[in-house]
């Protein structure tokens, strides 16, 4: 049988605010990757070569493609490392942006999606921040709201 406090904790847990940002930017930073990545070796959304900047295939050798091909298999990891462990993988995920942003940078050219990915970054990081709440308050079995909601004597 459950007690009053173990249905009040749950209920906190389920509807904290913090709670459902983290679970909602983990499931769209776990998806997102691995649907990218995956059409990096399909091009059904676009021909990703356009996005590639020239010095990349300097300082890589690789053929457009087959970079892209590369730039897949790492954004599908990433999408793994998130659903797996959300501190590690939203860091992964923002330094692979700030990547793709200096690449359109040095593209000169689509700032907007350079400036789109910016925000994403942002979200990967806030993401980051709110997985070392997650897994602090799982640490000690209660939820933001318990840990800094008033106590009344």
């Amino acid at each position: 049988m459950k007690t009053a406090s173990a249905t009040r904790t749950h209920h906190l847990t389920a509807v904290d605010p913090a709670r459902q940002a983290f679970l909602l930017l983990r499931t769209v930073f776990t998806v997102a990757p691995i649907l990218f990545g995956l059409d990096k070796f399909t091009n059904v959304l676009t021909d990703w070569t356009i996005y590639l900047a020239p010095q990349a295939t300097a300082v890589v050798p690789l053929q457009p493609q087959t970079f892209m091909y590369v730039v897949g298999v790492v954004e599908v990891v990433a999408g793994i490392a998130v659903a797996v462990r959300p501190r590690f993988g939203s860091l992964l995920v923002a330094a692979w942006l700030a990547g793709i942003i200096i690449n359109l940078l040095v593209l000169g050219s689509f700032f907007d999606v350079a400036l789109r990915d910016f925000g994403l970054l942002v979200g990967a990081l806030a993401l980051n921040r709110l997985a070392q709440w997650n897994s602090s308050a799982q640490r000690n079995g209660a939820s933001r709201q318990e840990q800094t909601a008033p106590r009344t004597t």
